[in-house]
């Protein structure tokens, strides 16, 4: 494994990290949680991310015990807060109220003293963001939170953020988790190079998009019976990538990988990873060889011919959004 630093701070985190949106304490059982995640430590992966949202807590509390049994300073450990965590008027948002509250029932249901990245899920336009950076600070310093995060934040936001924090002498963020695969990158234009000059390092999420980077789903080809596209209660996102222009680019990605001798999904993490501005590409697995296959992307360099032929076929779906 290889490691970066996020964004600016000290902190080092594994370049392929765990995440359990729409895995652990959701589709997959416990013990699949438990095999998974001892196998990311054998393979070196130090960061694991969660949220509150996720299954309203339940897959905090699969994650937490999880790693229940590894020493806490062996993992660096995230946690998010914003979306709806009950149905009254402050059970969601970025409000000091809810950022407070929700921190300590995910100390509680993690089973942790602390959370080492605890993100702001989605920016809120409700509340005023010094509220907002104020309430994360004073986390940190009562060291409930090592440092504060946001997720899917544009350039503006991050920068009027970083300007507040820098104003007013706060702990800067120092980390944005936005999506970034092959087939969606709005994050190349704005957010990495605005996040490279504030200090923040990118956590991307769905670096297989769904699933479809790894050669599961072939054009012309039933689902597979097991697979997430099966599967109505999580299907909802990955549906929209099923489409015979994508998976005839799927198709033309794959035939690279074969002649690199690698997996399609090693290939794409590698040119996730391909970005300085990226600290650890986030992958969900609920079997261990998943991590396995995964984890070895780290040691791929793409040459310059390489990502050239990636980038010509990666054109026909330039215009392509997932719907969401």
């Amino acid at each position: 494994m290889k490691y970066r630093n996020m964004g600016r701070s000290g902190l080092k985190v594994s370049e392929i990290s765990l995440g359990s949106w729409l895995t652990y304490g959701t589709a997959a059982e416990q013990k699949a949680a438990d095999a998974c995640i001892a196998k990311a430590f054998e393979s070196g992966i130090n960061f694991f991310d969660t949220a509150n949202a996720y299954n309203r807590g339940e897959g905090e509390k699969a994650m937490g015990a999880a790693l229940k049994s590894y020493e806490r300073s062996s993992y660096v450990l995230s946690s998010k807060v914003y979306f709806p965590m009950g149905d009254g008027p402050n059970d969601r948002g970025l409000s000091r109220k809810h950022i407070f509250e929700q921190c300590e029932a995910s100390l509680k249901r993690l089973g942790v003293e602390y959370i080492d990245l605890y993100f702001c899920h989605r920016y809120d336009i409700h509340t005023p963001l010094e509220e907002t950076l104020r309430a994360l600070d004073d986390l940190a310093a009562q060291g409930k939170i090592m440092y504060a995060a946001v997720s899917e934040w544009n350039g503006a936001q991050i920068t009027e953020a970083a300007g507040i924090a820098e104003r007013l002498r706060l702990r800067p963020l120092i980390s944005n988790q936005p999506i970034y695969n092959m087939f969606e990158r709005y994050i190349e234009r704005e957010v990495l190079p605005v996040s490279a000059q504030k200090g923040l390092g990118q956590v991307v999420f769905s670096p297989l998009a769904q699933g479809i980077l790894t050669g599961k789903y072939k054009l012309g080809q039933p689902l597979p019976t097991a697979s997430r596209a099966a599967n109505d209660s999580v299907n909802g996102v990955i549906n929209s990538y099923l489409n015979d222009q994508v998976l005839q680019v799927v198709h033309e990605l794959e035939q690279v990988a074969q002649q690199l001798h690698i997996s399609l999904a090693q290939l794409a993490l590698a040119w996730v990873l391909r970005q300085p501005g990226v600290s650890s590409a986030l992958i969900g697995a609920t079997r261990p060889e998943q991590i396995e296959e995964n984890v070895k992307a780290v040691d791929i360099e793409l040459g310059t011919e390489t990502l050239e032929q990636i980038e010509v076929i990666l054109k026909q779906v330039a215009n392509f959004s997932p719907a969401r």
